[in-house]
């Protein structure tokens, strides 16, 4: 194998059969030692956080790919916590996309004077650079066309799996007791331009209520596998 690429949470390597394998590391993003997964660097490492974060991407890989929806995954082993993926490229030099069931978070600081905290929403997607020094800008579809970043059909293929993506993890939480405010996913594209899920779905990337309590991302692990 071949180290392709040093992340936060995982590294990449290349695989003879042309795949790439994603090692799914312990470090997480925090900051002042604190797990905070909208951070932007690595702040704390937590033994264990790798593999439950495989876990639980493995769980809804499966899921979404069973659902007729393009995702990287191909298989896992969480003897060493990898996960095997087809290559993809990433828009720009990665994009972040998030589904919105509540007005909370960065939506509620930007558009308060709006709406107000923990009101619904309509699967509101949106998009933002990755950018740690520009604080991962939002940025608009029409932007994203004009920059050449993606074609008008793939943005609508990212929003409509989106939705789709979003309501079955939403489901799936709600069948324990849980309630899904919104969720962070990663796109990529394959040779022929065609759009695949990438990345991980894990409990890092989304926000998650109980009885309208947050619930932080490594109890929810632990509520979810019990």
């Amino acid at each position: 194998m071949e180290l392709i690429y040093t992340g936060k949470t995982k590294d990449v390597y290349s695989l003879d059969n042309g795949n790439c394998l994603l090692k799914f590391k312990d470090d997480c993003t925090g900051k002042d030692g604190k797990f905070d997964p909208g951070e932007n660097a690595v702040g704390l490492t937590i033994d264990g956080v790798g593999d439950v974060n495989l876990r639980m991407s493995i769980y809804f890989f499966e899921k979404i790919n069973a659902a007729g929806i393009k995702t990287h995954y191909v298989s896992a082993n969480l003897n060493d916590t990898t996960m095997e993926v087809l290559p993809a490229k990433v828009f720009g030099h990665g994009l972040e996309v998030i589904c919105r069931y509540k007005a909370v978070g960065s939506f509620l600081r930007r558009y308060g004077d709006y709406i107000e905290e923990g009101a619904d929403l309509p699967a509101y997607v949106e998009t933002t650079f990755k950018n740690d020094a520009l604080g991962d800008p939002l940025v608009t579809k029409d932007a994203l066309v004009a920059l050449g970043v993606m074609s008008d059909s793939q943005y609508e293929d990212i929003k409509d799996m989106t939705q789709k993506i979003t309501k079955i993890v939403a489901d799936d939480l709600k069948e324990k007791g849980l309630e899904l405010y919104d969720i962070k996913f990663e796109f990529g594209y394959d040779a022929d331009g065609n759009v695949m899920l990438i990345d991980e779905v894990a409990s890092g990337n989304m926000r998650v209520y109980k009885n309208g309590a947050y619930i932080d991302p490594m109890t929810l692990s632990e509520l979810f596998f019990a």
